[in-house]
């Protein structure tokens, strides 16, 4: 992915490194910092997306909404993920900040996976993790994923849970 995709997520990144640690001026500072548009959804984020609702029925729990934001969020750190060549919940306070602040979200979690070439196979490896189990099965109200490949075609995914 090109740099300038990247410039509102590092924007944050630096505003938040150089805000002073008072609670008060930061939080409201954050409200003002501009979400990137989510990208329109591809079918493998679809698919991923009610295979979770379709599990999370199974298991007696709500379906959860998608969320624009979170899918922004999320498309963020896929992109990060695919700079770097590497799986990681680097910065997720920033993530878990942005989506309190933008989303209205009380909690937030995250699963991060690569090199999973299918839906199923993605939330099959997921479910099989009970660290990962547990945020899909977790008390959430809202949900999205980002799924992007690097340039060797190798897919990356990064799914984001709230509770508003």
């Amino acid at each position: 992915m090109k740099v300038t995709k990247l410039l509102p997520f590092l924007a944050l990144i630096a505003f938040l490194g150089f805000t002073s640690c008072s609670t008060d001026s930061a939080g409201e500072e954050i409200n003002s910092i501009e979400v990137p548009v989510a990208p329109q959804a591809k079918q493998i984020e679809i698919e991923i997306m009610e295979l979770i609702n379709a599990h999370r029925i199974n298991s007696g729990l709500n379906t959860l909404n998608e969320h624009n934001t979170v899918k922004a969020v999320a498309y963020t750190h896929t992109d990060y993920m695919i700079e770097v060549n590497g799986v990681s919940h680097d910065n997720f306070f920033l993530r878990k900040e942005s989506l309190q602040a933008n989303a209205s979200a009380n909690i937030v979690s995250e699963n991060v996976a690569y090199g999973f070439s299918s839906a199923v196979s993605v939330v099959n490896a997921w479910l099989d993790s009970p660290s990962h189990r547990d945020n899909i099965e977790g008390d959430f109200t809202d949900f999205d994923i980002s799924a992007e490949q690097n340039s060797e075609g190798k897919w990356y995914f990064t799914n984001i849970f709230i509770k508003r």
